[in-house]
């Protein structure tokens, strides 16, 4: 993670109506795809081919406690081939990699890449395959989950997007977002973004996934726990340059609606691989760094990674 924490190109230039490719059209990304589609932006979402085929045919229908029902009509293809001005990562961690032969370098040299993907360590590697100028650190805050290709329950009241670099020249993109209905910052310190989000996930999934419960089963069963666990993950979180409250936390799991589900605990049910490594991994390589004691967060990723979850039902997709 580099010290400016921010994006590196000199400006940014995106078109009022833009082409906006999407990699990764599930719970977050398929929302985010219907939502610009509807504020009049041409998209593109890259998929695998059973995928690809519902979202040419039906386009992306969404039921949202936020913005109703409605259906974005969208273009759909497995690998970028034509320029783009704005490229979404919204793939798994776990699947990052090999998700990213679908977007060839050649189409993103005008354009800019924007990950919203969980953890904090994606970003380094990113740059290395698409440059600094091309990569603008970001988070994503919603609850919302891909129930079958192209169909979308989004079930949290807000979509919160925080980007990193300098107002004057994120602003565009931030305009962009905003305008299709996503509330949208921009803030100058990347490890701050990335490491305030981390310490609110962390808790959220490892206690949501290892007990069977939604958010709102955790805060009110488990209180105890689950403030015992945000204490872990900010005193991680400021020591990387975060500046989160565990008081600050705690009142935004409170805001959530109750049967609000991690993407981990999603994962769980599916019988998808979990994130695991890239949210509670990244907390124990950084206390370990840091030499900052975690044993309740040492204790659920060990419990999580010798299969104490959810058994397998369902098809959700998570955010």
């Amino acid at each position: 993670m580099p010290d400016s924490g921010q994006f590196a190109a000199e400006s940014l230039l995106i078109p009022s109506r833009a082409t906006i490719a999407v990699l990764g059209p599930g719970g977050v990304g398929g929302l985010l795809a219907a939502l610009l589609s509807r504020a009049g932006h041409r998209v593109i979402c890259l998929a695998r081919e059973e995928t690809v085929c519902p979202l040419r045919q039906d386009g992306i229908r969404v039921r949202s406690r936020q913005f109703g029902d409605f259906t974005g009509a969208v273009e759909a293809n497995t690998v970028l081939r034509e320029p783009v001005d704005l490229c979404l990562v919204t793939v798994k961690n776990t699947a990052l990699g090999a998700a990213l032969d679908r977007i060839p370098p050649q189409w993103l040299t005008d354009g800019v890449l924007l990950p919203l993907l969980n953890g904090v360590e994606h970003t380094d590697a990113l740059r290395a395959g698409y440059g600094d100028e091309r990569v603008v650190p970001a988070v994503v805050r919603v609850e919302s989950a891909r129930t079958a290709p192209g169909v979308i329950r989004h079930g949290s009241p807000f979509v919160e997007i925080d980007l990193v670099g300098r107002q004057e020249q994120l602003a565009p993109l931030a305009e962009l977002l905003t305008g299709a209905g996503v509330a949208t910052r921009v803030l100058p310190d990347e490890r701050q973004v990335l490491w305030a989000k981390l310490a609110f996930l962390a808790p959220f999934a490892l206690l949501t996934t290892r007990h069977r419960l939604p958010i709102g089963g955790i805060r009110s069963e488990r209180r105890d726990e689950l403030t015992a666990l945000v204490e872990e993950t900010v005193a991680v979180s400021r020591a990387c340059g975060g500046q989160t409250a565990v008081s600050e936390v705690l009142q935004r799991y409170d805001a959530f609606p109750a049967d609000s589900k991690s993407s981990m605990q999603r994962d769980a049910e599916a019988g998808h691989a979990l994130e695991l490594d890239a949210i509670g991994g990244a907390v124990l390589r950084a206390a370990e760094r840091h030499g900052i004691r975690v044993p309740l967060t040492t204790r659920l990723v060990t419990e999580l990674a010798a299969g104490i979850a959810l058994p397998r039902h369902g098809r959700d997709s998570p955010a």
